[in-house]
């Protein structure tokens, strides 16, 4: 079911009672929680009040959340003493320890309902769970949790969780998590941006390595009682420290066989008890993909004219350009990953689909279909998934990227592309030739490296970071000084330019790593496109490839941090054989071209998201309903009703790629 929804310029629809409220930092907090209690937490709206008045000596106090037990009636929900639980929802600003507003202030709420035994405190970055008792004297005990109770009453204190109810993540809550993770990290152990993500980055593998072990109970967890105590901590200290000396076996290529968790034992507790409670690899890849990207972005950004592709942006680019199961895929700058996951993510959806038609819905496969799923997708991508980057920093974040998509880890490699391949270490020769599986000593030279069926990629691009080296220079027509006949044709020199900017000689390292025939997406600069001065590039592509499609992305796709005009231009490599032909000829052969601008991108000039409005610039959001298939505690399959708030994102970019399609199936284009 599907309906829509109309909300003032401003406001926000409440997720639990529909009433429309002001949209603000708190508010934002607010709807995250709320949705969490309703999808992961699974209770039913009928037992949640919004802004719930508490009676507080003589005056009263608004709760931001409060829950009462199933079966409370409409007039029972009028005695507070009711009530069992009670959350209080701050904006980032305010700290925990906040005289009026911080966790003293839930205490005051749940020691005026004597039946609350709940409470938590978030402000989205930091969570505090109380558990209230009362001792032999009649005082209140205020004891720690990791997390509140879910409907159905289970709780973490005694035992490690099951893995059938473990949670997927919902909306922006896993980013929440990350951004607390990190947090936690940054305020206990005192570490800058980058040491603070790489210690977190060890704590997601021993994660997603404990959800591999399917047959197994799971490690990765800490009890409250834990969590609270020293001697506990210790314990957990060392159960996860196991987990990572396994990672480190698998994942020998990331992580040094001498490498450690550096992070207290209290830390290390605290961040998982944080994370234990998702199921990371069953987690909806947007959400996964969006919250990594976001941590990702905040403490790697470098300064080498990297600029990271928005998601949208990435999703029309592979869409278009269409890899297949059995096809060499490369970024051959990938950054954090984002173009190769994306692209591996395309494959993994048609492998699921296939796999489902033999054996059902996912949520009824068993551990044997569900260990040959995910051993599919990591042959698949090691076979065929593959990237490269300068910065060590990045490849790391590409490869627990990949991981985190279902453990596709590929082969990612630290690589500067434009080198000579002579010049590539023999190590990663060697590497890339076993994958590939091709002969490392056939790859020689800039002429020998055609080994990609798909390219898809935003190469580094701008003045500020100019290639000299002649060395480099020398392996490229376009490193060449290019001079016009009175005809008007460009041939090239035997002269070297002293100076190129990048993104024009990885258009023609992109072509050289391409196999004949096959296709890449790149995203560039409008200048190459438009320029005068560059015309000669223009020329040797028409030469050189077949122009598919040129997408004009609009003035803001890559702010805030960086306002440079892009397109994405996709290309075909043509054969010798109709190089050969057209030279002979002396005509190129005509065809058609897909071009198309995207005159909106989702996203202003500051990043914040534009949705889309009515003619009176009211917000337009679509609520969905649908039944989701998921296990009980015992393994059995169970289904919920499962309620979303979209709003329509003003974006063109989903639009592109089904019109691009049938444009392609006209021409008679096949891939």
């Amino acid at each position: 079911m599907e309906k829509i929804i109309i909300i003032p310029e401003g406001k926000i629809r409440d997720y639990v009672d529909g009433t429309i409220r002001n949209e603000t930092p708190e508010e934002y907090v607010r709807q995250t929680v709320e949705k969490r209690l309703v999808n992961e937490h699974k209770y039913a709206k009928e037992r949640i009040a919004i802004e719930y008045s508490i009676q507080m000596g003589s005056g009263r106090k608004r709760a931001d959340i409060v829950i009462f037990p199933d079966g409370t009636t409409e007039d029972e929900k009028k005695d507070q003493q009711r009530v069992s639980l009670i959350i209080e929802c701050k904006k980032e600003a305010i700290k925990p320890t906040d005289k009026d507003n911080g966790t003293e202030q839930l205490k005051t709420y749940m020691s005026s309902c004597s039946n609350c035994e709940w409470g938590m405190w978030t402000n989205g970055l930091h969570k505090t769970v109380f558990r209230k008792t009362i001792d032999e004297k009649g005082m209140f005990v205020w004891d720690e949790y990791n997390d509140i109770p879910s409907a159905d009453g289970s709780a973490d204190e005694n035992e490690r969780p099951n893995r059938n109810t473990l949670k997927k993540a919902f909306d922006d809550n896993l980013l929440f998590t990350f951004r607390t993770c990190h947090n936690i990290i940054y305020v206990y152990e005192g570490l800058q941006k980058q040491p603070a993500f790489f210690e977190f980055l060890k704590v997601i593998f021993c994660k997603i390595h404990d959800e591999h072990n399917v047959l197994d109970p799971i490690e990765f967890y800490t009890t409250s009682t834990e969590r609270n105590y020293k001697d506990g901590q210790a314990t957990v200290y060392k159960r996860i420290t196991k987990i990572f000396e396994a990672v480190k076996k698998k994942h020998a290529q990331i992580f040094d066989q001498n490498d450690s968790i550096k992070l207290t034992p209290r830390t290390l507790t605290f961040l998982v008890a944080e994370l234990q409670k998702y199921a990371l690899l069953n987690t909806n890849i947007d959400i996964k993909g969006k919250a990594y990207e976001e941590i990702v972005g905040a403490n790697l950004r470098g300064d080498r004219g990297e600029f990271f592709t928005p998601r949208n942006v990435m999703k029309m680019a592979v869409d278009m350009i269409n890899p297949q199961d059995t096809e060499k895929v490369l970024d051959s700058s990938c950054g954090t990953g984002g173009f190769v996951v994306t692209a591996m993510n395309k494959v993994i959806e048609r492998l699921q689909k296939r796999f489902i038609e033999q054996y059902g819905e996912k949520a009824k496969w068993n551990h044997d279909i569900l260990k040959a799923y995910n051993e599919k997708i990591s042959e698949t991508a090691a076979k065929n998934f593959f990237g490269f980057d300068i910065n060590p920093d990045l490849v790391k974040a590409t490869k627990m990227n990949m991981v985190m998509n279902n453990d596709g880890s590929g082969n990612i490699v630290q690589l500067n592309t434009l080198l000579p391949p002579q010049e590539w270490a023999e190590e990663t020769k060697k590497y890339l030739a076993t994958a590939l599986e091709v002969d490392s000593k056939t790859i020689l030279n800039h002429k020998t490296i055609g080994l990609f069926d798909v390219i898809v990629t935003n190469p580094p691009f701008g003045s500020k970071i100019p290639i000299q080296d002649t060395q480099i220079l020398e392996q490229f027509d376009l490193g060449h000084i290019w001079q016009k006949d009175e005809k008007g044709n460009w041939h090239k020199t035997a002269r070297l330019q002293s100076s190129v900017p990048p993104e024009q000689l990885f258009i023609e390292r992109i072509l050289q790593l391409l196999k004949e025939g096959g296709r890449c997406a790149i995203v560039l600069p409008d200048s190459i496109l438009g320029a005068p001065g560059l015309e000669y590039i223009r020329q040797w592509l028409i030469c050189k490839t077949r122009i598919i499609a040129s997408i004009d992305l609009h003035a803001d796709a890559f702010q805030p941090r960086n306002g440079t005009q892009c397109s994405i231009l996709f290309l075909q490599k043509k054969t010798q054989k109709e190089m050969d032909e057209e030279e002979k000829s002396g005509q190129i052969i005509d065809y058609n071209i897909f071009m198309t601008m995207i005159d909106h991108i989702g996203h202003d000039k500051r990043g914040n998201t534009i949705f889309k409005r009515d003619e009176k610039g009211n917000l337009i959001m679509v609520e969905k309903e649908e039944n989701i298939a998921e296990k009980d505690s015992d393994g059995n399959v169970v289904y919920r009703r499962e309620t979303h708030q979209v709003k329509g994102v003003n974006d063109q970019t989903v639009l592109v790629a089904d019109v691009f399609a049938k444009w392609k199936k006209q021409e008679g284009i096949t891939w």
